[in-house]
């Protein structure tokens, strides 16, 4: 009886994203400051899904602007460097640094330096 139950409940099967099928030159969300180049992984998977997965690089001078969110979000620092901000609070960001953003803040990251700035940026999809 658990097997058949297992069965009924199976997940979906699994989705492999290679970033070079969802990659495009773009301005960045939340103002269009600069220019960056977007992979949108989790557009490739069919819905439903429960999150969003994404990695975006920022051109130098470039930054997603400030923008209320309505969910917790995570920006993770692959290279470059980066100053984020929550609710007028920056903070420099470095490779292999995360910045956990709250439901309900006004938050925005921008690239700093001579690198481009690389990150995954996670969050939840609300139903």
């Amino acid at each position: 009886m658990i097997t058949a139950l297992l069965l009924l409940a199976a997940a979906p099967p699994m989705v492999v994203v290679d970033e070079v099928n969802v990659r495009r030159e773009e301005a960045p969300p939340h103002g269009a400051i600069g220019m960056s180049t977007a992979y949108r992984i989790s557009d490739a998977v069919p819905a439903p899904r429960a999150m969003e997965f994404r990695k975006r690089v920022l051109h130098p001078g470039a930054a997603i602007g400030s923008h209320p969110i309505a969910h917790d979000e995570v920006y993770y620092v692959l290279s470059g460097e980066g100053e984020v901000s929550s609710d007028g609070t920056k903070k420099p960001l470095k490779p292999g640094m995360a910045a956990y953003l709250y439901d309900g803040a006004v938050v925005g990251i921008r690239q700093v330096g001579k690198a481009p700035l690389a990150l995954i940026i996670a969050y939840p999809v609300k139903p």
